[in-house]
């Protein structure tokens, strides 16, 4: 059953010890302008899987972080989000896993249950059967001598 969260309200997520942030839901509509960001639209169609994901958590980060805790400049003194921080804190490899698997990927479980789902009873597969045969082993005759 799919439990839906009435109240959209933003939530804290741990994304390491000491270091949490506040994020807006993962809507559609955060999704929608995600995709429409000028950077995302702006990678290379040659750019690797990897350098297109980094692209869109940032882009997502930057409209998702409210406030954060446990985030300091380089002399320890707390700042706050900006889109120059939130880049930088994602470029650090444990806080960019963290994000993927606390927030994004949340948002794209209902994706894979739908890849998940079973053939269509009335689609290209319906009524299919298999035209493929077992190879028949050759027969050996004995020989004479």
């Amino acid at each position: 059953m799919l439990a839906l969260d009435l109240t959209n309200a933003p939530r804290w997520h741990d994304l390491a010890p000491g270091v949490r942030v506040q994020l807006r839901p993962l809507t559609t509509a955060l999704m929608v302008a995600t995709r429409s960001d000028p950077v995302v639209e702006a990678v290379p169609e040659e750019a690797s899987d990897e350098e297109r994901a980094v692209a869109f958590a940032k882009a997502l980060a930057r409209r998702a972080v409210l406030v954060w805790d446990g985030i300091g400049d380089a002399d320890g003194n707390p700042i706050d989000p900006s889109p120059e921080a939130i880049d930088a804190l994602l470029d650090v490899w444990p806080i960019f896993e963290a994000f993927q698997l606390t927030y994004v990927s949340k948002g794209l479980l209902l994706e894979q249950e739908k890849n998940a789902s079973a053939l269509s009873p009335n689609g290209p597969s319906a009524g299919a059967s298999a035209t493929a045969k077992p190879a028949r082993k050759p027969v050996r005759t004995a020989r004479r001598g």
